[in-house]
């Protein structure tokens, strides 16, 4: 009798053995398609096939070394327009590459990084790369440490792409971009405009892209001998919601800027929103910037002056570079570029 596919139990590959009178290896070879079969055998599998309405598991043709070459993709916010733009160049690589492209967003919960990753290991994807800043810890480095070493077992990479590296002897390949260098540019734009009191509006104080742009923007001040006020430095998250609500913040305590510099272009889209909502003219009563260079960037009213970052380099980048290196090479550390995109919404500091 033929299996439905809505019985509560599943086809197994020794019901398809016993259905075509084969053995469970045979019928490997035929899913796989990696050996030779005749026609005769691989005509009884896959009628036996059908009539069981059997799914190959995954893990069971990973572990056989069959099936399409995977390839993993993991970030805290599948929603964010940046991480987009990477996981776009990661599956086009991919792609190109002859690798599937799986992609699992965490929500920032640790617990279900690890289990993704302990699944990619038994799947033994050829890489799973893990994107964006974090708190850089003991405990974060011992954590993908393991990770690191657990994967290399297993014949898999592991990728940190705009995460901490862990030191020498892991093998891991870190990728990243110069976070620090982009904000000390762009700030440095800003203060050439004559502002002096630039309003920062950053991430969480213990987020490693947070605290690198929050550099960024002291180094620049202080390379033409000013120390910011400590009360213009703001932290939020990396959202358009969390711009509107420092904004409304800074204004409502009066604090006195000219300019202001956000985390992200998504927080400074929420900003320009508060400075309108205000009756505030931009760049006339206040400048404003942003970083990450996503496609709306131009779009905004007025155009926003920001940092691009090569989110889809690098999403290509982490992939050829993990399909290239030995599973167990020592670590390796790549830093790409970034630039200031000077647009309308900066201008001369009101005299």
């Amino acid at each position: 009798m033929t299996r439905k596919s809505g019985d509560a139990s599943r086809s197994t590959i020794r019901d398809v053995a016993a259905r075509a009178g084969v053995s469970a290896s045979t019928v490997s070879r035929v899913l796989g398609g990696v050996y030779p079969v005749s026609a005769a055998t691989r005509a009884r599998v896959m009628r036996a096939v059908r009539d069981l309405d059997y799914v190959a598991d995954a893990r069971a043709k990973a572990v056989a070394g069959v099936g399409t070459p995977t390839l993993a993709f993991v970030l805290e916010d599948i929603t964010g327009p940046s991480f987009a733009h990477m996981a776009y160049g990661v599956e086009r690589e991919a792609t190109r590459l002859g690798h599937l492209c799986l992609v699992c967003g965490t929500e920032g919960d640790v617990g279900h990084e690890l289990e993704f990753v302990e699944m990619m290991r038994a799947q033994r994807a050829a890489a799973v790369i893990l994107v964006g800043g974090t708190a850089d810890t003991a405990e974060y480095r011992e954590r993908t440490r393991r990770m690191a070493d657990s994967l290399a077992s297993a014949g898999s990479r592991l990728v940190l792409c705009g995460r901490p590296p862990l030191g020498p002897g892991a093998p891991v390949t870190v990728i990243e971009y110069d976070n620090e260098g982009g904000a000390y540019t762009l700030v440095a734009h800003v203060l050439s405009q004559g502002h002096r009191r630039v309003l920062f509006l950053g991430g969480r104080p213990d987020h490693t892209t947070a605290q690198g742009r929050a550099r960024g923007y002291l180094a620049a001040h202080r390379a033409r001998g000013l120390e910011p006020d400590p009360e213009l430095l703001l932290h939020g998250d990396f959202t358009r919601d969390s711009g509107h609500r420092l904004m409304q913040q800074a204004l409502k305590r009066g604090l006195e800027f000219t300019a202001v510099v956000a985390a992200t272009d998504m927080v400074a889209a929420g900003a320009l929103t508060a400075l309108h909502e205000a009756g505030l003219t931009v760049p006339g009563d206040v400048s404003l910037a942003g970083y990450d260079d996503i496609p709306f960037a131009r779009d905004l009213h007025p155009a926003l002056t920001t940092v691009h970052v090569p989110y889809e380099e690098l999403g290509r980048l982490a992939v050829r570079t993990a399909l290239e290196r030995a599973p167990d090479a020592p670590d390796e550390h790549l830093l790409l570029g970034t630039h200031v995109v000077v647009r309308d919404s900066v201008g001369p500091a009101p005299s």
